[in-house]
């Protein structure tokens, strides 16, 4: 049992607090012009679920910002969490109870509502990796007794979620993982071994499977494929185009109108860049840079390591997230499906991750000298 513990509490950190609402007002925007064509009946139809998402994620928020996030340090609260992922992830393996869309078995239902298993394995790894990461700093110089036994459980959620198949997910929890091995003092050369294995284990997925081989090939060469695998990421590039340097302004684009598949989604922004062009563009991408560097800068902060692991794993997977997202929208990384956090259509995902963001702002409340 962990020792109850009592700590000063400061405000939490304004930037980090400003630059998330900042992000998800642009994202609300933006995902107005993407999707207000999308349904004749209700052109606010996705804006009042996201909406719904981000009320349900401001309670969240402020819940998790409330509970200290020692809370997660418990074994009952690990297990537990990671117990209730990896038995969604297995259900929503079941043919009957997953839900399939496009070919891809992602999704479980309850009532009206549906979400990703997924959206929650990623967190419940990095609550996973920061405790076993914390206080293994020696056992971290061996790669077999220190390093592999604390990717194990992401390691299986990666295999869960390949199998629905979603690399995009699974290839970010296998990401992150590494990065927080990093931060807890993993060797180099542990960490290259690691990367050879994650690239020779994605070449392999992705070239077994001619749909994902094309998909892979297509990227290369969007324009040459464009009546097959490429013609999202050519459309996308066109949208990017015709916004040119300062945009077509808001609403003005013109590849959701039928063109751009999933222009509210996972393609959002496209949307960004044929509105507010290039600028609008660099915009986004720093403000994403800026959400990271205030939540590192809250991990530095943290004298608990715990804390300091935890703050920097959920900082990172969003911008992981992130920077894959539009790297595969401008066509620099192969076409997968992966959402913006904060700007794609999801009221459950941008739940999840705001409250996510609570436990970060948590962390930068607590003053860790004091911890008794």
């Amino acid at each position: 049992m962990l020792q109850e513990i009592k700590t000063r509490q400061r405000p939490v950190d304004k930037t980090l607090l400003s630059l998330m609402l900042v992000l998800m007002g642009v994202g609300m925007i933006t995902l107005l012009s993407a999707s207000y064509a999308q349904n004749a009946a209700d052109a606010f139809a996705e804006v009042k679920k996201q909406l719904l998402g981000a009320a349900v994620g401001a309670a969240a928020m402020g819940f998790t910002t409330r509970v200290h996030y020692r809370f997660y340090r418990r074994k009952e609260v690990v297990l537990s969490l990671v117990g209730v992922s990896l038995l969604l992830l297995i259900l929503v393996a079941i043919p009957g109870i997953g839900r399939s869309v496009n070919g891809s078995r992602r999704w479980l239902g309850v009532g009206g509502f549906t979400f990703q298993p997924g959206e929650v394995a990623k967190y419940a790894a990095v609550i996973w990796l920061a405790n076993t990461l914390t206080g293994r700093e020696r056992k971290l110089q061996s790669f077999f007794k220190g390093v592999l036994p604390v990717l194990l459980v992401p390691a299986v959620m990666f295999l869960l979620i390949l199998e629905q198949p979603n690399l995009s997910i699974a290839g970010t929890i296998i990401i992150v993982s590494v990065i927080m091995v990093m931060l807890a003092g993993a060797r180099w050369k542990h960490l290259g071994i690691l990367g050879a294995m994650g690239a020779v284990v994605g070449f392999y997925y992705a070239w077994s499977a001619e749909y994902r081989r094309e998909r892979l090939l297509s990227f290369l060469d969007p324009f040459a494929k464009m009546s097959d695998e490429g013609y999202q990421l050519s459309q996308s590039l066109i949208a990017f185009g015709s916004g040119g340097l300062f945009g077509m302004g808001l609403g003005q684009g013109r590849q959701k109108f039928a063109y751009l598949p999933y222009p509210e989604s996972d393609f959002i922004f496209a949307i960004v860049g044929e509105d507010f062009g290039l600028l609008g563009c660099l915009a986004v991408i720093c403000l994403f840079a800026a959400f990271l560097f205030a939540g590192l800068r809250v991990a530095m902060r943290c004298e608990d390591r715990f804390g300091c692991l935890l703050a920097a794993g959920i900082v990172s997977l969003i911008s992981v997230q992130a920077f894959i997202n539009m790297g595969v929208v401008v066509g620099i990384l192969p076409t997968t499906g992966l959402p913006l956090p904060f700007f794609s259509a999801g009221g459950t995902s941008l739940s999840i991750t705001m409250a996510a963001v609570g436990v970060v702002l948590n962390i930068s409340r607590t003053d860790s000298t004091h911890l008794m």
